[in-house]
């Protein structure tokens, strides 16, 4: 079988390994990523037996050409397998493997060509940020809410005080905090975790169209209304339904709301027909709601109801050490979403990170880690990748990050230690004055000291 001469620039133009076979599985061609990956030149591959590189994938029957060969004549194609094949220097390289058997004009079987992707280096990448996180103690955090900071800690043990309540939560943070993360931690956490969770952004909506959103509508009741359709607050039935952005709810449906929060019964727009329904009612907010009390925008008796227990998101400039295991989380995302190789930050593009304030939060974090994503190429992001607002602040940071100079790739913050540590040290190894800045316990204090072997001077 003859390649023509105008298909070599092609198949040697593909990134994948390219190997051709005749019907008895020896080769007739491979292209140079093939050659590179196999260790073999495509003289040294001619007319041996596949078998050469010893594919796990393959069943080589061995009895003859075709059918008689191996199954995949039997099967025409092979479509996205794992194998793993011998290169010349007797090392096992992984593979993704597609193939496809080829046929002459009477429909006989004269080949097959296969495909072949490394895919070594995304397992080794894989093992390297697992070591790095088995390393660090980086997690998945709280329910997906990533910090370790007392701050932070503080948030998590209200979300857990609240998990076997169906008590009324409104979380109050600037935007991008991470409001909605907190409200299905307080979902997953409850008694309704099986159930439902539903989201309504009401400053999305209209006032029609957040009315109908939420009580649903029946047949005819406005234009457009073309069949019944059920509200959220039914498909919320025996779960949560979650409500942000409150505070730009008109007061008509501020109205209806409360109405509904305290008779436990909605009436589809256009229907007379009352519905039982059993929800938890979680809020949210970055608006001064009392303000809006003031200037008759918000009903005060709305907001007494929905704010039995408040729960604040901090924003990320009170909680800087988180801000490195942000970083490493959003990373690890990033490359298994891209599959870009990239572990991390260099030192001054981290310190850069760290200084600067986010006014947008951990969604402007993210935002910033996708925009340095596109521009990096190497494994390692660097001031250079970063967008100018951030590249611009300067500011030195103190302390233990600063003294990470000789580290090629800075990945997580402040360890549990080290931030005891430096509160010993800032308080001159008073305990009391360290508990208050870590915004723990004196006898918290005590028990790390112990723990980490720390003698205090």
């Amino acid at each position: 079988m003859d390649i023509e001469k105008q298909w070599r620039p092609i198949i040697d133009s593909v990134q994948d390994g390219i190997i051709i076979v005749d019907e008895k599985g020896c080769f007739v061609a491979a292209n140079q990523n093939a050659q590179l990956m196999t260790g073999y030149t495509e003289e040294e591959l001619k007319g041996q037996s596949c078998r050469i590189l010893n594919c796990t994938g393959c069943k080589i029957i061995g009895q003859g050409s075709g059918k008689k060969w191996c199954t995949l004549f039997s099967e025409d194609f092979v479509r996205e397998k794992k194998c793993v094949i011998t290169n010349r220097r007797n090392q096992a390289v992984p593979i993704i493997k597609n193939a496809t058997v080829l046929f002459n004009e009477k429909n006989e079987i004269v080949g097959a060509v296969e495909t072949l992707k490394d895919i070594s280096e995304n397992i080794h990448y894989k093992n390297e940020l697992a070591s790095i996180k088995r390393m660090y103690h980086i997690d998945d955090g709280f329910h997906g809410i990533i910090g370790r900071t007392p701050v932070m800690q503080s948030l998590y043990e209200g979300i857990e005080s609240l998990s076997s309540l169906d008590t009324p939560v409104m979380i109050l943070g600037e935007s991008g905090t991470g409001k909605e993360m907190v409200a299905k931690a307080l979902h997953e956490t409850g008694n309704r975790a099986q159930k439902p969770f539903i989201k309504v952004n009401c400053a999305a909506l209209s006032e029609n169209i957040l009315e109908s959103e939420l009580f649903g509508h029946v047949k005819g009741a406005y234009t457009g209304a073309e069949s019944d359709r059920i509200g959220r607050f039914e498909a919320a039935h025996k779960g949560t339904l979650f409500l942000d952005e409150i505070g730009d709810i008109p007061l008509s449906v501020q109205v209806k709301l409360l109405r509904v929060l305290e008779e436990k019964m909605i009436q589809r727009v256009g229907a007379n027909r009352s519905i039982p329904i059993d929800v938890r009612i979680i809020t949210a907010t970055n608006r001064d709601l009392e303000a809006l009390i003031a200037a008759k925008a918000f009903r005060e008796d709305l907001f007494f109801r929905i704010n039995v227990f408040p729960l604040t998101v901090p924003p990320l400039r009170h909680r800087k050490d988180d801000i490195t295991l942000i970083i490493q989380h959003f990373i690890q995302f990033l490359s298994e979403k891209t599959g870009k190789n990239i572990l991390g930050f260099r030192p001054e593009a981290m310190r850069m990170m760290v200084a600067y304030p986010w006014p947008g939060n951990v969604r402007e974090l993210r935002n910033t880690i996708e925009y340095a994503f596109v521009l990096a190429r190497g494994k390692s992001i660097g001031p250079e990748h970063l967008p100018e607002k951030i590249a611009a602040s300067k500011t030195s940071l103190p302390g233990p990050l600063n003294d990470r100079r000789t580290d090629p790739v800075v990945r997580v913050g402040l360890s549990e230690k080290e931030m005891l540590l430096d509160a010993l040290h800032k308080a001159d190894g008073n305990q009391s004055r360290a508990a208050q800045s870590l915004g723990v316990s004196r006898v918290t204090v005590w028990k790390r000291i112990k723990k980490y072997g720390i003698q205090l001077k």
